[in-house]
């Protein structure tokens, strides 16, 4: 529902992974003697080209080469990259519910904070006992605010029954508030709602 980019992420978790995968292996094949014989030779020969390549790519009358000057620049690309990448998880959340600048029958505009929404969603699920724990959030979905209900039900709660429930709460709220908002209810499960108890209620 939010606009985090899952498609580069996977990819790059994917690649990061490989990454990991083929450093562990080489490490664990650096345990036999062949594959660490030819690593100790391939590493002194790589050691001498990138020697030369630095002698051949020295700067007029400086004794470093101009690659490392395109190294940290490369770095500072990576950083900003990072930084972007960052920046764009977890985009899309909107703090506004509704907006209406209708001058019908009075001239002004009106505006519905998310929060409210928000707080009194929680509020409600909050009381329930087939709940371990709730959150609601609101988001922009194809240019419109859109609520998004997690729930995390007890074990043995059937989930469609939370759905329907959360469903006529989420209606009432459309009632009192005169607006209908387009919502995504995730019903979820997690280690501690496998291990926390239902209270008993006599």
């Amino acid at each position: 529902m939010n606009q985090t980019p899952r498609t580069v992420n996977r990819i790059l978790l994917g690649l990061f992974g490989l990454i990991l995968m083929l450093a562990g292996g080489l490490a664990m094949a650096l345990g036999v003697p062949a594959v660490a014989r030819w690593w100790q030779t391939t590493a002194a020969q790589a050691g001498e080209a990138i020697d030369g390549v630095l002698d051949a790519t020295t700067l007029a009358g400086q004794r470093d080469s101009w690659l490392w000057i395109v190294v940290a620049l490369l770095m500072v690309l990576l950083v900003i990259l990072m930084l972007a990448w960052v920046a764009n998880q977890g985009k899309g959340r909107s703090g506004t519910l509704a907006y209406d600048d209708d001058a019908d029958p009075v001239p002004g505009s009106v505006t519905i904070n998310a929060a409210v929404a928000e707080q009194a969603l929680k509020a409600a699920l909050s009381e329930r006992v087939d709940l371990v724990n709730s959150a609601v959030s609101t988001y922009e979905f194809r240019g419109k605010p859109a609520l998004k209900v997690r729930v995390f039900p007890r074990q043995g709660v059937a989930p469609y029954v939370v759905a329907e429930e959360v469903s006529t709460l989420v209606a009432a709220l459309d009632e009192v508030l005169g607006v209908q908002t387009p919502v995504l209810i995730s019903v979820s499960s997690g280690a501690r709602s496998r291990f926390t108890r239902a209270e008993r209620v006599r």
